[in-house]
């Protein structure tokens, strides 16, 4: 059986299709961009890729995607993003960030699937550190 070509990617040797996409941003909606693009560089090490005007977007450095700080378009929905980052060390990350002054909704948490922490940005946006 011949697999069909698809718009946008190609069939690998295996016949799975793979995606010529990549992430690039997620949109995290915060009440002051400048403020919030502030406690991102100071509290977590991300950089500041894009800044013009209302648009403003922070990432960890070395990596492909950015959050597109969104100020005033939406209302604040606090809580779980949903968004993880992976680290070897859950409860050293947890203890690193605190000093720093970053807020930690779950302390470090082990459980049958794995060991994590949450935390949250200065509007209430909360993160997973999953240990890898």
């Amino acid at each position: 059986m011949r697999l069909p070509q698809l718009p946008g990617g190609f069939i690998g040797r295996r016949g799975i299709r793979t995606f010529m996409m990549r992430l690039t941003t997620i949109a995290l909606v915060v009440s002051d961009a400048k403020k919030s693009a502030k406690w991102y560089t100071e509290k977590l090490g991300f950089e500041i890729r894009d800044h013009q005007g209302h648009w403003i977007t922070v990432a960890p450095k070395k990596e492909n995607f950015a959050f597109h700080l969104c100020e005033g378009f939406y209302p604040l929905e606090p809580g779980n993003t949903g968004i993880s980052f992976t680290t070897k060390d859950a409860k050293k990350e947890e203890e690193s960030l605190r000093k720093l002054g970053v807020q930690f909704t779950t302390p470090t948490t082990k459980e049958d699937w794995g060991t994590y922490a949450m935390f949250k940005d200065p509007d209430g946006n909360e993160f997973y550190i999953v240990e890898e």
